[in-house]
């Protein structure tokens, strides 16, 4: 049998119905995020690693120049090394049917005999190449959609200055290339380039590389040390070109996956809080107001023998009521969108298959976040209704006392109007409403501005990289380092108004216990077409000595202008220098370091040299420079800026409206809540006034200005609150997101705080009028007698 003060829960909660949606929605917006960002971070972690192991994927590579395969079993025989594997690995330009610009390609070599022992490429159509057929490979998957290539299909490829024909046998997905960029590029472009497998005997014939290999993949023992693999590695290899060996944390596919796993966890850390927090005022706003209007029946029930206990638990199973709304709808959203996100996850990684596991963890920690959100929010209305005697609960509550104050010195002084002196007495009489009013809008604004300068960011990442620092249109890459000679060459092409030569050598650049594997560029003094930047965005000159770092590597290592670093060059002449540093720049994507190109080689010993050349392009003359280009044994790869930039704004406008889109919603969401609660508490609180003012004559429109201008008051008031918390989320965002890969600038735009702020106010607006519709239906008999 339902007691009676089950029954009344049943009743509050259906009298209530309007505010309890209001409250769990936001409610479970923070669940939903803790879920979903939780879920589809530990779903892509279980997918990754079951991928990994079921592929082999490697633990420690390196690249070398020629080293004889006779090494492979002391490699082997390293101290933690588990498994090793060598292969061929060389590049390619390709010239397909139907696309007018080259692609570029890496080659890798499958074993003779057998298949791979790491790195296992996972067959999705035909079949692999037989090792006795030269000219058959696999393709990447992602290339052969992009192109429309089948099995069976041909194509030309300029191998190492010799033109072949090959044919596919099959496509492939690797976990050595979940996520795939080309050289000299900044965004993957399936079309444009490819990876490709061959024969062993093929590949090492084509880069004459007979009985030696130039890659090498392992993976380590339980409680290796990769450190001290690394340098055993690094000690075996430098005699033949080694380039430095580094971790999976280094291993550009991996390390990019990592970088989305750490936004995802940043989701789940940061913006959950908002949400509870604001959910516990407004049950805080709801109760309190129920229990004001319930006191003559606590009184009573007291009167009839009820427990002060009993009472208490009766209001907060009503909390306990609205929480578990808002965790089941957070908990069921948060899985839809957890999954949704998951699979386009998937579909951009290239992963065979999908481990969706939120995990019971999420779900149980989001839940229990919940209730304890709610129950803390009622227990201070609870507390107050608790203590109430039953005389003194059965009276009605003392009227508030009215004095005159700075308000009314306020108004006088601007004479202003009646109606809006009792919005300011109002506001100034119940300070504790007003704020919780104005805190709820203030995170809403800080929400949408926590969101929209994601946009501005990419705008000046976009600018910095195209428009600053990359002014080319293309870029070609040699096969190897050639001398300066090849710039005259490269000029002599199709259509080609200006080139300029680039240098980069692979280094490692260290300051104490700390280093970095990195690429450094030698910059020439007139160099026009590539630019570095300084800390505050500007172009600016290359000092002649020393060395110029980026700001996110400076706080890597740990150093300052002034400050030596020790770079270990890992190509010859094989040598560590000790460099100062003399600059530091800003530089969104990698970690390169720059040092004046005469400076470099006077270190080297060596005459200028180059191996990548920027080239200025007519337009009209393109397909020409194209077509030599697909024809040029010395040319190992050429990128077109162009396609970069087009694929970066098809990229980052597909992920970002998607996320501008659901954090619009999430913003509006709070702002509905708060008003809306705070509507309908006012206007219960007001019946009576309100009514008052109608009878001697007041229009309803001017009755409702009362209600509809102090929400509204209010929600101006929150906007440079926040302002000023969406620059702190902005500023926490920037922290988490940033990383070595990416580095990103603390920038919002006035556009940015004006949309905020337009969304927020004009959503405010539209939950106030919505309550403001039920002073037409309020019946005014019934409101004037509440006070008898």
């Amino acid at each position: 049998m339902v007691s009676a003060l089950n029954r009344k829960l049943l009743h509050d909660l259906v009298r209530i119905w309007a505010q309890t949606l209001a409250i769990a929605g936001v409610l479970g917006c923070g669940i939903m995020v803790l879920v979903m960002g939780t879920g589809v971070q530990r779903s892509l972690t279980e997918t990754r690693a079951a991928y990994y192991e079921r592929n082999r994927f490697a633990e420690v590579f390196v690249q070398a120049t020629r080293a004889p395969r006779s090494l492979l079993p002391e490699i082997a025989a390293l101290e933690g090394v588990a498994l090793a594997e060598v292969r061929v690995v060389l590049s390619a330009v390709l010239d397909l049917d139907g696309m007018a610009e080259p692609a570029t390609a890496r080659i890798l070599s499958l074993p003779a005999s057998g298949n791979p022992v790491l790195n296992v490429p996972l067959l999705r159509s035909g079949r692999m190449p037989d090792p006795l057929h030269a000219d058959e490979v696999v393709v990447a998957e992602a290339f052969a959609m992009a192109n429309a290539l089948h099995p069976g299909d041909r194509f030309r490829a300029v191998i190492e200055g010799q033109s072949r024909e090959l044919v596919i046998t099959g496509t492939v997905i690797s976990p050595e290339f979940i996520y795939t960029i080309a050289p000299a590029s900044m965004m993957p472009d399936d079309k444009h380039f490819a990876l490709i497998w061959m024969g062993e005997t093929a590949a090492a014939a084509a880069a004459d590389l007979g009985g030696a290999f130039n890659d090498l993949s392992l993976t380590l023992g339980r409680g290796a040390n990769e450190k001290s693999v690394i340098a055993a590695l690094d000690r075996l290899l430098a005699p033949y070109g080694g380039t430095g060996a580094y971790g999976r944390d280094r291993q550009s596919s991996h390390a990019f996956l990592d970088n989305e796993l750490a936004q995802l966890a940043a989701i789940a850390k940061y913006l959950p809080p908002v949400f509870l927090v604001i959910s516990a005022f407004l049950v805080n706003m709801v109760l309190g107001r129920l229990i004001a209007l319930d006191r003559p029946q606590i009184g009573l029930l007291k009167a009839v023998g009820y427990s002060t206990g009993a009472i208490a638990a009766h209001y907060l199973k009503l909390s306990i009521g609205i929480g578990l709304v808002g965790v089941a709808v957070g908990w069921g959203v948060g899985w839809w969108l957890g999954a949704g996100m998951t699979r386009m996850y998937a579909d951009f990684f290239r992963f065979p298959f999908l481990i969706y596991v939120p995990g019971v963890g999420s779900f149980v920690i989001s839940g229990l976040l919940g209730l304890a959100t709610v129950l803390l929010g009622a227990l201070r209305a609870v507390l107050a209704s608790a203590r109430l005697a039953p005389a003194v609960a059965m009276a009605p509550p003392a009227p508030p006392a009215f004095r005159r104050g700075w308000v009314d010195w306020l108004g006088d002084a601007l004479h202003l109007r009646n109606l809006t002196m009792m919005i300011l007495r109002s506001v100034s009489h119940w300070p504790g409403r007003a704020m919780v009013t104005l805190f709820g809008v203030a995170a809403s604004v800080s929400v949408l501005v926590a969101s929209f300068f994601i946009l501005d960011v990419m705008a000046v990442l976009m600018t910095d990289i195209f428009e600053h620092t990359n002014r080319q249109q293309a870029t070609l890459m040699l096969s190897r380092a050639q001398g300066e000679e090849a710039v005259l060459a490269a000029a002599a092409l199709p259509g080609v108004r200006r080139a300029e030569g680039a240098f980069v050598l692979p280094v490692r650049v260290g300051h104490g216990t700390v280093s970095r594997l990195l690429a450094l560029q030698a910059r020439a003094a007139d160099t026009q077409l590539t630019r570095i930047l300084d800390t505050q965005g500007r172009p600016f000159d290359l000092p002649q000595r020393g060395l110029a770092i980026p700001e996110s590597l400076a706080d890597v290592l740990g150093v300052r202008p002034g400050d030596t670093v020790t770079v270990e060059l890992l190509a010859p002449p094989r040598e560590t220098w000790v460099v100062p540093v003399t600059a530091l720049v800003r530089q969104s994507m990698g970690q390169d370091v720059h040092m004046a190109a005469p400076a470099l080689f006077a270190l080297m010993r060596s005459p200028p040299q180059v191996n990548a050349i920027h080239l200025m392009i007519a337009p009209e003359a393109l397909p020409g420079l194209r077509a030599a280009v697909k024809t040029t044994p010395a040319i190992g790869g050429m990128v077109e800026w162009t396609d970069i930039r087009r694929q970066f704004d098809v990229t980052m406008n597909e992920n970002l409206v998607r996320m501008v889109v659901i954090y619009t919603a999430l913003g509006m969401l709070i702002t509905v809540g708060v008003v809306y609660n705070a509507a309908r508490i006012q206007l219960a609180e007001r019946a009576h006034e309100l009514a008052s003012l109608r009878v001697l004559g007041f229009t309803r429109r001017e009755v409702g200005y009362v209600l509809v201008g102090e929400l509204m008051l209010l929600s101006v008031l929150a906007v440079p609150v926040g302002w000023a918390l969406g620059y702190g989320f902005a500023a926490l965002m920037v922290a988490a997101f940033s990383s070595e890969m990416v580095s990103m600038p603390l920038v919002i735009s006035r556009a940015t705080y004006a949309y905020a702020t337009l969304v927020v106010l004009g959503t405010a607006l539209a939950a106030a009028l919505l309550v403001r519709r039920r002073l037409d239906h309020t019946d005014l008999v019934s409101a004037l007698k509440q006070r008898e």
